[in-house]
């Protein structure tokens, strides 16, 4: 039996990547949950492999967990559709989209075919190279959104009390910088304003 060595790198972290042996046989399914063991994601999430080009160019769909609309459109199943079966070059290559809700993309390419190790267990991983971000939500925009509105929130807040007193601290620095310049108004201005708010 031929062994697929696939190595899956995380596209927004390229210095982050796994090498995973496949049996030929295997399923899409069998990477999908093999990847995350490796990851320590949750491999229930809906996600999809795309059959690609050299250049990552998104063709067939093999989905676990698919919506009612590709559904619909009779997507390929990953549970049912072997590795085998879209291996068509020596380095082929997969575009990898994991967790629809909150998406991480990863590229997965075959870069060797070996014999199968008499006694060895598939899938194995071969190597690993650096840590993933630890939860889901790390690398993703709706979190990082949440985390700016909180820091605009209390910026915000802030900046009214600062505001408040540097124009009170403007009024008396105003007042006396400019007297030089038009003492009436500037007088008139700082008595009556500064003593009716006191």
């Amino acid at each position: 039996m031929a062994i697929y060595r696939f190595r899956v790198t995380f596209e927004d972290y390229e210095d982050v990547y796994r090498e995973i042996d496949m049996p030929s046989k295997s399923t899409f399914l069998d990477m999908h949950e093999e990847i995350h063991k490796t990851t320590g994601y949750a491999a229930d999430a809906s996600s999809s492999f795309y059959v690609s080009n050299d250049q990552w160019k998104k063709g067939t769909e093999i989905a676990f967990k698919p919506t009612q609309r590709k559904k619909d459109a009779e997507v390929l199943l990953m549970e049912n559709i072997r590795l085998s079966k879209f291996i068509d070059d020596p380095h082929q290559k997969f575009y990898y989209v994991y967790n629809f809700d909150r998406p991480y993309d990863f590229q997965v390419e075959l870069i060797k075919i070996l014999k199968e190790e008499a006694g060895k267990d598939y899938p194995a991983l071969f190597k690993s190279v650096g840590q993933v971000p630890k939860t889901m939500t790390a690398a993703n925009f709706p979190v990082a959104d949440a985390v700016e509105e909180d820091e605009y929130v209390e910026e915000d807040e802030t900046q009214y009390g600062v505001d408040d007193e540097d124009e009170l601290d403007g009024f008396d620095s105003d007042g006396e910088d400019e007297d030089e310049e038009g003492e009436g108004e500037e007088e008139r201005e700082e008595s009556t304003g500064y003593e009716d708010e006191y």
